[in-house]
């Protein structure tokens, strides 16, 4: 019988076969997609409150993925990389990742971690970088992402943000919250980024 959690990675994995670009598609052939689960006890975090307004805004084509996560986001492990101490209370209640399979996920890979990140209204996920290489999709509009020394630009639902191994990158949101999908490869696939900006918010 299809479980939670296989519904769950059926349609992660759907989203990403559909999806039409040369590096996702380049990813996701690159993945070994027959993964073991992985047994794991739910984890809620207070950021899931957002997932009704996300499965609103998600386009038709996440929607089936986004009201997934909405119904059985209590079923759900979900994670934070840091705490309260790094970025105080705010930002931790608007914060949360959920992996589907890596290294910690509902299914089990040694080699590419992917998964889904939240963040609430007017959170500053502040300057980071990690040795992994870092494919982003955004399955909500309207948050502004940063790479390098640029300026935060204003990103929208299925746009594809490419973060090479160790380039900063920093990711502030509006009015909305913001749900995106992570590919991690190419490095440690648990490991803790390194935090060289503030979730201060501030324009440019």
């Amino acid at each position: 019988m299809t479980t939670d959690f296989n519904e769950l990675f059926e349609c992660f994995h759907a989203y990403l076969e559909r999806f039409d670009d040369t590096l996702v598609r380049d990813a996701v052939a690159r993945i070994g997609w027959a993964m073991p689960a992985r047994r794991l006890e739910p984890h809620p975090l207070a950021c899931l409150r957002q997932l009704d307004r996300i499965a609103e805004l998600a386009p038709a084509n996440a929607k089936p993925l986004a009201r997934l996560l909405a119904k059985r986001r209590g079923e759900l492990r979900w994670g934070q990389t840091y705490s309260e101490a790094d970025f105080g209370k705010t930002f931790i209640d608007n914060y949360g990742w959920l992996e589907v399979f890596g290294t910690r996920g509902h299914f089990v890979n040694d080699e590419v971690a992917a998964g889904l990140l939240i963040l609430g209204p007017d959170v500053v996920y502040p300057d980071h970088h990690h040795v992994a290489e870092e494919i982003y999709i955004p399955l909500t509009g309207g948050t502004e992402w940063r790479m390098g020394e640029g300026g935060f630009r204003t990103r929208e639902a299925g746009e594809v943000i490419h973060h090479a191994s160790d380039v900063s990158h920093a990711m502030r949101t509006g009015k909305e919250p913001l749900l995106a999908l992570y590919i991690w490869r190419g490095g440690p696939l648990a490991a803790k980024s390194t935090i060289t900006g503030t979730t201060v918010q501030g324009k440019d």
